[in-house]
This record gives C-alpha cells, sequence and structure tokens, in this order.
C-alpha cells in the first residue's frame, strides 16, 4: 500500500515533532495505549458481527428437530469467506498466530496491512454462518497487525515493533474476552515476548485499556455467567487431576488430528476441490450435532448454568438426538471427537477462524463428561460436580492445546469469575500440560514453525540465532576457480588477486565441485614446473560440509561446531554455489543481535 507525498510529509512532520518533544520510552506508552484501544474496537465489531449474523440467520429454528439449512449455511459461509480471501485479500489469512510467531522471528515484526481488517470480515462471515472455528485467533492478528503497524508507521525500530505486537495480541485478548490477565499472559506464554521491564508497563496498558474500552462498549459482566454452588474440596483432588491428564490427552488427539487432516486439504491444490470436502463434512456434522455450529458459546453458558438432566439435554436440540437424554454422554462424547473435524473442515474448506473457541468449547463439554460419567457410575463414591469440572475442563484443554497453563488458569478465572476455583484450576492445567508434553513438545501454533527452526523462544541462544538468517552472513567476494585450471592459472589469476585462502571449485553450470584451500597447495604454489602438470581436479578437497541457504542458523552454527571449520560454503537445494559464511562474521552478528535483544 503506497501512500502519497503529501502523507508522508504529514507524518514526517509528527514523527521530527515526537523527537524533539517526546521520548521514545514516553512514546512507545502512547502507541501501547492507541493499540489497546483499536483492538477493543476491533474485538468488539467482530463480536458484533457474528452474533448479527447468527441471529439473522438462525432466529426462526425448531428445537424439536433437525433443520435442513444447518446443512446450507455453513457451506455459503465457507464459499463467501474463500471468495474474499480469493478475490479481495488475495493472501493467506489462515493460522493467525502462527503468522504472528512467523513474523516475529523471521520478518521483524512486521505484518501486512490488509491484516489489520481482512481477518475480521472473512472470519466474521465465517463463524456467523455456522463455520466451527473462533474469532479469537483471526483478532489476535488484527490486534498484533495493528500494533505493527502503527509502529511501522512512526518508524519504530525492530525491537519496539516486536512489543507492538505483544501489546496488539495482549490487547486484542483482553478486548474479545474482557480478560486484562489473560492477555497480558497469553503474549508472554504463546508469543514468547520476554518479560522485562521495559515491556511490562506498555502490555499491562494495552491489556487494561483494551479491557476498559469493552466494559464502556458491552457491559462489565462476564463472558460466561457461573455462579459456584458447591465449593471445591480437598477431597475432589484426585479427581482434578484425572481431568487433567484427560484433558490432555484430549488436547493431544485435536492436535494431532487437525495436523492430519488439514495435510488432507493440503495435498489438493484446487481451490474448488478443497470447498467441495471442506462444506460437505462440516454442513454434515454440523447438521447431525447442531452444537457444532460456530464458536459453541451457547453450549459453554447451557453446561456451566445447567443443574439437573432435564437443563442439560437442551445441548441435543434441534438434532435427531431431541428427546433422548439417556444418550447425553453418547452424545457429547461424539462432539468431542468430531469437533476437530468440523474445525478443521472449515478452515480447510476456505473458512477464516481459529481454535480458541473449539479449545474452550471441547474443554467444556470434556469437563462435564468427565464428571457426568463419575457420577453416573459413583467413581470413588464422592459427588463430583458438573458444572464446575466444566469450567476446570476449559482452562485443562487451552492448556493442553497451546501449551500455556497459565494462559488457561487466568482466562477461565476471568470469562466467569470463577475465582474461588482457582486451585483446582491450577491443577487441571498444569495436570494438562504435562500429559501433552509427554507426547507432543510443541504447542498447535508453534509446532509448524519449530520443525522449520522458525520458532522464537524464552531461551536466549536460541532466540538470537532464529532472529538470524543465512542471508545475512553469506559472502560473496570469493574468485572462483573451475575443474579444469591448471595449478599457473590458480596462481597467477586467483591466488595473486585475491585476500582469502579458500576457493570454491565451481563447475559450468554453477555446481559446487569442492574448494581449493590455499595451506593444502602452498608447497607447489611456487614450483612453476608444475603449474601445467595438475589441474584443480586433482588438488581440489571436499568442503568439510555445506550450507543450504535454507538452513536455520543453529544448524549453521552446529555445522561449525561439528566440523570445527571457519569457511563453509553456501549453496542452495540444487548445489548451486551462493557464497561462503565465516564463522567470525556469524559469531559478530550473533555478539550484535544478542545486544540488540538485551537492551532494555
Amino acid at each position: 500500500m503506497l501512500t502519497s507525498d503529501n502523507d508522508q510529509n504529514w507524518v514526517s512532520r509528527i514523527i521530527e515533532w515526537r523527537e524533539r518533544h517526546i521520548s521514545d520510552k514516553q512514546f512507545v506508552l502512547i502507541l501501547s495505549f492507541l493499540v489497546g484501544v483499536f483492538t477493543a474496537l476491533a474485538a468488539c465489531l467482530l463480536k458484533f458481527l457474528v452474533e448479527w449474523i447468527k441471529e439473522f440467520l438462525t432466529e426462526n429454528f425448531d428445537s424439536t428437530g433437525a433443520n435442513w439449512l444447518y446443512l446450507v449455511y455453513p457451506v455459503a459461509g465457507i464459499l463467501l469467506a474463500s471468495l474474499f480471501v480469493r478475490w479481495i485479500v488475495r493472501d493467506d489469512i489462515s493460522h493467525g498466530v502462527t503468522k504472528i510467531l512467523y513474523a516475529i522471528s523471521r520478518k521483524q515484526s512486521r505484518i501486512k496491512r490488509h491484516n489489520m481488517w481482512s481477518s475480521i470480515i472473512a472470519s466474521g462471515i465465517t463463524i456467523g454462518f455456522g463455520g466451527s472455528v473462533g474469532a479469537e485467533a483471526p483478532i489476535v492478528l488484527t490486534g498484533s497487525a495493528i500494533g505493527s503497524n502503527l509502529g511501522s508507521l512512526f518508524r519504530m525500530d525492530h525491537k519496539t515493533l516486536m512489543l507492538l505486537v505483544g501489546c496488539g495480541a495482549a490487547g486484542a485478548v483482553s478486548g474479545i474476552f474482557k480478560a486484562p490477565i489473560a492477555g497480558l499472559v497469553f503474549t508472554l506464554e504463546v508469543l514468547m515476548i520476554d518479560l522485562t521491564m521495559a515491556s511490562l508497563l506498555p502490555l499491562l496498558i494495552s491489556s487494561v485499556t483494551a479491557a476498559i474500552v469493552s466494559y464502556i462498549l458491552t457491559g462489565t459482566q462476564a463472558m460466561f455467567p457461573f455462579h459456584l454452588d458447591d465449593p471445591f474440596a480437598i477431597e475432589r483432588i484426585p479427581y482434578a487431576i484425572g481431568l487433567g491428564v484427560f484433558c490432555g490427552l484430549v488436547a493431544f488427539y485435536f492436535t494431532r488430528a487437525m495436523n492430519w487432516i488439514e495435510n488432507i486439504f493440503r495435498s489438493y491444490s484446487k481451490p474448488y476441490a478443497k470447498f467441495i470436502l471442506g462444506g460437505c463434512m462440516l454442513s454434515i456434522l454440523i447438521y447431525l450435532f447442531p452444537p457444532l455450529y460456530g464458536e459453541g458459546y451457547d453450549t459453554i453458558t447451557l453446561l456451566l448454568n445447567g443443574s439437573d438432566i432435564h437443563d442439560w439435554e437442551t445441548v441435543m436440540n434441534n438434532s435427531w438426538f431431541y428427546g433422548y437424554e439417556q444418550l447425553l454422554a453418547v452424545y457429547l462424547f461424539l462432539i468431542i471427537l468430531f469437533k476437530v473435524f468440523a474445525s478443521s473442515a472449515t478452515n480447510g474448506g476456505g473458512g477464516c477462524g481459529g481454535i480458541f473457541a473449539p479449545s474452550l468449547f471441547l474443554g467444556c463439554i470434556a469437563g462435564f463428561v468427565f464428571s457426568y460419567l463419575c457420577n453416573r457410575f459413583e467413581v470413588g463414591g464422592i459427588y463430583v460436580p458438573e458444572k464446575n469440572f466444566a469450567l476446570m475442563g476449559m482452562a485443562g484443554l487451552m492448556s493442553g492445546v497451546m501449551h500455556a497453563p497459565l494462559t488457561g488458569v487466568f482466562l477461565i478465572a476471568e470469562l466467569t469469575g470463577g475465582y474461588q476455583l482457582f486451585l483446582p484450576l491450577m491443577i487441571v492445567s498444569v495436570c494438562a500440560y504435562l500429559t501433552i508434553i509427554v507426547f507432543e513438545p510443541h504447542s498447535i501454533y508453534s509446532m509448524r514453525l519449530a520443525k522449520k527452526g522458525e520458532l522464537l523462544t524464552h531461551h536466549k541462544d536460541k532466540a538470537v540465532l532464529t532472529l538470524m538468517n543465512v542471508e545475512s552472513v553469506i559472502e560473496t567476494d570469493f574468485l572462483i576457480v573451475r575443474p579444469d585450471m591448471d595449478l599457473g592459472d590458480v596462481v597467477m589469476k586467483v591466488v595473486s588477486q585475491s585476500n582469502r585462502n579458500v576457493f570454491p571449485v565451481v563447475d559450468a553450470s554453477e555446481q559446487l565441485r569442492g574448494v581449493v584451500v590455499l595451506n593444502s597447495i602452498r608447497k607447489v604454489l611456487f614450483r612453476q614446473e608444475l603449474y601445467h602438470r595438475y589441474q584443480v581436479g586433482q588438488f581440489m578437497e571436499d568442503p568439510a560440509a555445506k550450507i543450504i541457504n535454507t538452513d536455520s542458523m543453529e544448524s549453521v552454527m552446529r555445522k561449525f561446531d561439528t566440523t570445527r571449520s571457519w569457511y563453509l560454503p553456501v549453496v542452495d537445494e540444487d548445489n548451486r554455489y551462493i557464497g561462503f559464511v565465516s564463522k567470525s562474521k556469524a559469531l559478530n552478528t550473533y555478539r550484535q543481535v544478542m545486544v540488540d535483544l538485551s537492551e532494555e
């Protein structure tokens, strides 16, 4: 997106005035406040859009039987969203949190401008029409894009941009959930923004500001009203541990199944093929299990506030299971199994949405089913309150799927006002997290980037190496030699004109054949009688290792340590020569990035 000369002059004048009158630290606080305001407005707009479309489409549904329109609306939603993305946005806007992590580690925290609005429209259409995903990840991407572009507008440095991206994410979570603490903790746990004195205050300002704006626009009541009828008792701790393990296993199933299904969609190159597969899968599942329609927040509210089977069985309204209260546990268990298919089909078919809401939805049902079956079969002879465990299950599954136990605890406490269950929330969250990391070391957001070595973590060394890339340390001033050159040509035309002691051997097709090391041929350099007797192909050596231009810097440094070399050649995936990386330059760059990252 280009700006006119007048716009650039206007911005330049503001920047000059700001630099004269406002310090950098003060200006970051001002920007964090603005980010909080704008992200909260975006969150409220998205929630309004989703609710308005949903109410318009479903207000006249018959609750006593199946509704055939469940077969139509979700398909129409992902079709409209996919057309919007394909023809108007013309960019991939799925996997919002993963895109933020990638922008932080690989794009110097710069996020495209269209992400400030495109996810709101696409996800609003998708979810309003029944797509089985959540609005939170899209709004987190929107908030981070607002922070990134606001910082870029005022020409802030890379480190400040990273902080403003975190402020946008914190404000988005805080604004859409009215959960300022959860917004802050989410940024620290999931986006892995380091907690320093320089970053804490801006993150808090964005979170609190976003929450206040949401309070003003939508009221101060909790998102999911919850009343504690049965205070937590010590004898229920084993049940809480059991629920945590169960939630961890469900989170593991959800993570692996979603990746498996997404790979199936990825194998289709034609958009219409993805749409047909995703649309059919989604509409059939929603037709059979109406709670899969949209975010599923109505089901959460029902399970958190119901008191007996007559309340809970209404979750089967609009379905073929209506009136069969004895099948409630079976019905909910099937929803646990098929929710991941519905969510994956929504995004795979062309829709736009995240997994925040599916995690809360599945966690609530998992906690309810766990406690319902414990009471039904009198496990241990102790009553396990269904609504309490439904609440705790939400924290457990979110902790497992996102690998963020603190986010799970604080988010659920703030969403429901269930602060009196803080201890069991912590138990369930920790147990769920400890269970899933046995099988899956990375969250559903970070696993794709972790496999490529592109994930920024709290580990300082790895974070610095992640922020570096091979292109930034490649040196291309090495003189090349050909395999058929004789020793005389090497001495007279190459060695005499170079200040290097290593030379790449490259053939006519630019393939790297080997290297010539000056020290290895030093004994024959001045024996002119040998100049025309030896060719490069006879005295060149294989390099100790090759660096592929797509390698991560962690892999590059590992090759240096393994080979004990000071220079390694860089080639592309077809073995075409590009240049060399010197260990000294890599270490100097590492030190500079470490200094920049550590400054407060």
